[in-house]
């Protein structure tokens, strides 16, 4: 049984391995987006391995919101140091200050809708033509729908409807000018794929992936961590619990989790056993029924 679960993971990474050097081989400019959360990270590692001994042959891109956790931002500049790669920032805070987008007022504010803007003119600045992500087709009913090569007009827009068929691991990266491709490697991964995976190939990952304290509060069900920018309704309090998150975002909206899972084991005993979706504890995608779906049709990751 052992045999077959290495197995079955080294069979995605070749797929993963195959689809980042067809990136390489289809575009002038590519770039992989980085978040620092543990998707982004394997597929960075991915990417290391797809051109070993040689550097990865692009840039990483990652969207600031400015309300990210601070120990995500220490992780990414550590592990860029430590693998000589090149990682741009651009800062969704630079985008309100130009005017390009306006920030959200009230208790529910979130920046994280903001990032799009940001996403595409940086896109737009260093005329990227494909951006990879660590999207799973596991994840959300959206991104269920989503191919691996993913194209976006010369708006940055994506149509579910109009995409180009996949067979025999064929992949159709011609485009128009001003248009690009959003590429997902890992889309055959699931979630428990991803932590195997670390396992295995022992990666580091940031420390809010294991449990613990933490300020926190609970909105709608959902536990939040508290930051001093955040605002409280009159009836939710804040409390030091010990939590772990399971997907990292910006804090306005990534919900964290109540566990005591503090080794890589138990993050994989728990994800086996639980019935809650990754995306389950995301606030933002609680707006509506189509939330993600309606941010990646505008030009959301």
């Amino acid at each position: 049984m052992e045999d077959l679960k290495i197995n079955h993971l080294r069979e995605l990474e070749s797929e993963s391995i195959f689809v980042i050097r067809e990136v390489a081989a289809q575009f002038e400019r590519p770039t992989l987006l980085f978040s620092g959360g543990k998707d982004s990270i394997v597929l960075f590692h991915l990417a290391r391995k797809a051109f070993w001994p040689a550097k990865v042959p692009f840039p990483l891109l990652h969207i600031d919101t400015g309300h990210n956790f601070q120990e995500t931002l220490d992780f990414r500049d550590q592990l860029m140091k430590k693998a000589g790669a090149t990682c741009i920032a651009r800062l969704v805070q630079d985008s309100i200050d130009n005017g390009r987008v306006v920030e959200e007022k009230g208790v529910n504010a979130s920046r994280n809708v903001l990032q799009t803007v940001t996403l595409l003119d940086a896109i737009e600045e260093h005329k990227f033509d494909c951006a990879m992500g660590g999207g799973r087709r596991d994840e959300e009913k959206a991104r269920a729908k989503e191919r691996f090569f993913s194209h976006r007009d010369e708006f940055g827009q994506w149509d579910p409807k109009n995409q180009r068929p996949e067979l025999w691991n064929i992949f159709n990266g011609r485009k128009l000018m001003g248009e690009h491709f959003r590429v997902f490697p890992i889309s055959n991964w699931t979630e428990l794929d991803v932590w195997q995976y670390i396992f295995m190939e022992n990666i580091e990952i940031p420390c809010l992936y294991f449990t613990h304290k933490r300020k926190v509060f609970n909105r709608d069900g959902v536990w939040l961590a508290w930051a001093p920018f955040m605002q409280l309704r009159e009836s939710e309090k804040v409390e030091e619990k010990d939590v772990r998150c399971r997907t990292i975002g910006d804090i306005t909206c990534t919900g964290v989790t109540l566990s005591t899972a503090d080794t890589l084991e138990d993050i994989i005993v728990e994800i086996a056993a639980t019935r809650v979706t990754e995306r389950g504890g995301r606030y933002d995608d609680k707006r509506s029924d189509a939330a993600m779906e309606d941010r990646k049709k505008e030009g959301y990751f």
